[in-house]
Parts: structure tokens; sequence; C-alpha cells
């Protein structure tokens, strides 16, 4: 169902605007749009990040082996597969991972900005993609799994993006969360990013409690491979002066393997129920529970 962002009456999906106020998504860029206004300007990221994630997501270590334990995540512990929206797609690359290994009747991506749209729909031409503030989602008990992956750093009102969540997902829903971790990591990177915060365990897991999640499994993961993400972000911090994000892609295809052989590692001894204390980023699968 959707869920009006004026009057907030609840109405079918196919119905294209609200029967009880008549409001309706505009068009940005030819995507439906549920918060134009920020549509080129929504703060948190910058445009020109997309078309550099573009080239660098492909066949990087990083992004591969996530992309895998996703997948394998929503094959274990998410029963309805119908329906899966992700927040903050960014270029695609996520969603274009599931679409390779699901059969979902609806995949749907949205994003705050609409030039990353326009990334993701070349990207993965069989889902339907719209422009959407994550603090105001406009559905209502709609999917059976949501996607966030390294998205809610970049907001300051996270609590909100969860409880938002909450409502647009079908009872005993399931979310899909990635974040990065511990305040100790904080680099240029993150300033680069536009992140307002790293996690901890503690401060995810009380978030989504309180918005009303069950969580299903929580583990941290880049976890062997956090000696070396520390000597990076410690040698940034050192140098100062202009920063290239680009420097953490650019690896020789010999490195690039070693990282990802590591990953998958990693990813197997997860599969096999051991969950990290420590590691650069934290993988959460929660279920929605009715709120008490």
């Amino acid at each position: 169902m959707k869920q009006c962002l004026v009057c907030s009456a609840v109405f079918p999906r196919e119905q294209p605007g609200c029967p009880s106020c008549h409001a309706r998504p505009v068009l940005v860029d030819g995507f439906e749009a549920y918060a134009p206004e920020l549509a080129r300007e929504g703060g948190g990221f910058k445009e020109s990040h997309f078309s550099e994630l573009a080239s660098l997501e492909e066949g990087h270590f990083w992004f591969e082996a996530r992309n895998e334990l996703i997948a394998w995540a929503i094959e274990k512990y998410c029963a309805d597969r119908e329906s899966f929206l992700e927040i903050g797609c960014g270029t695609g690359f996520v969603l274009s991972g599931m679409a390779k290994r699901f059969s979902f009747a609806r995949l749907l991506g949205s994003e705050i900005f609409s030039q990353g749209l326009h990334f993701a729909a070349q990207r993965v031409p069989q889902a339907s993609f719209i422009q959407m503030d994550a603090r105001k989602i406009p559905f209502s008990e709609e999917f059976g799994v949501i996607g966030a992956f390294d998205v809610l750093e970049h907001i300051q009102e996270d609590e909100a993006v969860l409880r938002q969540v909450h409502q647009a997902l079908k009872p005993e829903g399931m979310l899909l969360l990635t974040v990065p971790q511990h305040d100790w990591l904080w680099s240029p990177s993150d300033d680069y990013a536009c992140h307002v915060r790293r996690y901890s365990a503690r401060d995810c897991h009380a978030k989504l409690r309180s918005a009303g999640f069950h969580i299903v499994r929580s583990t941290s993961f880049v976890s062997l491979l956090l000696p070396l993400m520390m000597a990076s972000r410690l040698k940034k911090r050192k140098q100062g002066g202009e920063f290239d994000v680009t420097d953490e892609f650019k690896l020789s295809p010999k490195l690039n393997s070693i990282l990802y052989r590591v990953m998958k590692g990693e990813a197997s001894l997860i599969k096999a129920g051991v969950d990290f204390a420590a590691g650069g980023s934290r993988f959460v699968i929660a279920q929605r529970i009715e709120k008490q």
C-alpha cells in the first residue's frame, strides 16, 4: 500500500495519487519524485560521487564481497522474496546483484538524488525507481524485504528513517542493514563520504529495537582485514592535505584478488555461524515486530 505524505491516507499502490487529498508525485528527470525539492541537493552525499562510484564498484573486492553476503542473507533469512526495496540505491550495484540472484516480483530502488537513479536505471532495467527522502517513505506494509546498505550513516535523523522502514515493511518483513563501524576508525574517508557517524553495535541495536525491530543476526564484517584498514586510516590522518577518495580503489588486480579471497573466507565463517565483534562494518538482519 502507498501512504500519502500529505494527509497520511493509505491506498493501493496502483493508484497514481491520493484519493483523499489528491496529492500525487511529480516527475523529476523522468522519475516519480516524492521529495522533489531535494532531488538535486538532498545533503548527506555529493552528486559527483555517483559517476566515481559507477566506474569503481564493478570488480572491487569490497563491493563484490558485500553483495555476496547480502545475497546469502536474503536466501537464508528472508522467506518472503516477492518484493524488495533498496533505500539509497546509489548507482544500482546492489540491486543489479540481487536481480541476477533472485526472481523478485517487484524490485524497487529509491534515491534522494535523481542523478544516481540514471546510473541505477541503466544498470538494472528490470527494476523500478523513485526519488524519495528516506525520512518520509510513501509506503505502508508494502515490502517483504527492505535493504539500506551504507546509507544510515549519511542521515542525521537515522532513527526517523528506521521508523519509516518499519512502517513500509509487511508484518514480519525483514530489514537488511550495513553501516560503517567504530568511531576510532574515523578518517578523511568519512568526511569525504559525508558521513555523520560511525556506529557501535550497541548504538545500532538500540536504535533498531526502539524502532520496533527484533535483531535476528548481527555481525561485524571486514574483520580479518581490520588491521590493514586501521593502518590505512591512520596513514590518512597523518597525511593531511588534499584527499583523493579513489586511492582506496587503486589496487593492483593481484592485491584486489587477495583481499577478495580474504573476504570470502570471512564470509564462510559468518555463514557457519561466527559473529565477529569488531570490523570495519556491521551487518544486521532484523525483523519487523509489532510495537507494544
